[in-house]
């Protein structure tokens, strides 16, 4: 079976990062915070948002209330983000390419459905991806594995078949613990923040599937991970 391919959705399948962080900081804002939240996220973009948010508080804060917070942050993220939705450049036709050679595609996010429908099917991507995977699926989201073999699971491929997108350092090291290799899109951090990446990509306007399997063949098994994922 030719590798299958599997996408993290903010920051790879859209470019949105900076407005999840300008909503993080307006909570943080409202909140009494004094979080830094483009530094925040640079260090844990890829988690949950409750499992984010559970880091800047110096006491325990209950899960019920964190689930408050982060629907919070949701509906400020959407508003900021409501008119500049756009597939990441060059997406589509990659995918299209992609599935026309026979590659199995999937996507594996921490969002939650209600995330999944306000980018997908509003841009009109879901019918590109044969699995999607979100934080309502798995009980641990990224930097462990969960996202990840759950949906080379649903995509019937072994996990050291799969090739993961990512714009996150957690997400590429939950790549790495199932067992998977991946490739650093840049939208959010420098290739120079990624351990071990394929390729590192801005967008997907250059990439061609027989680069990625070019570069694939060049490292034929997943890298070691850096270190145990958080609790």
């Amino acid at each position: 079976m030719k590798p299958a391919l599997i996408f993290d959705m903010d920051g790879v399948v859209v470019d949105n990062t900076a407005y999840q962080a300008r909503a993080f900081q307006l909570l943080f804002r409202d909140l009494g915070l004094t979080t830094n939240a483009r530094q925040l996220l640079k260090r844990l973009n890829g988690m949950p948002a409750t499992d984010i948010l559970q880091t800047v508080f110096r006491h325990p804060v209950p899960a019920k209330q964190l689930k408050e917070y982060a629907a919070q942050r949701e509906l400020l993220y959407r508003t900021l983000y409501w008119t500049k939705r756009r597939e990441m450049p060059g997406l589509s036709a990659f995918l299209q390419a992609a599935r026309a050679a026979g590659h199995p595609v999937g996507l594996g996010t921490g969002s939650g459905g209600p995330a999944l429908r306000y980018i997908l099917d509003h841009l009109g991507l879901r019918r590109y991806f044969d699995a999607v995977v979100g934080e309502d699926d798995v009980s641990q989201g990224k930097p462990h594995p969960d996202t990840f073999t759950a949906v080379a699971r649903k995509l019937g491929v072994a996990p050291a078949d799969c090739l993961v997108f990512e714009d996150a350092v957690l997400g590429e090291q939950a790549a790495y613990r199932a067992g998977m290799r991946c490739v650093a899109v840049t939208s959010t951090l420098p290739a120079s923040a990624f351990q071990a990446p394929l390729l590192a990509i801005r967008d997907f306007t250059a990439l061609t599937v027989p680069q990625l399997l070019a570069a694939g063949a060049a490292q034929p098994t997943a890298p070691r991970p850096r270190r145990q994922p958080a609790s």
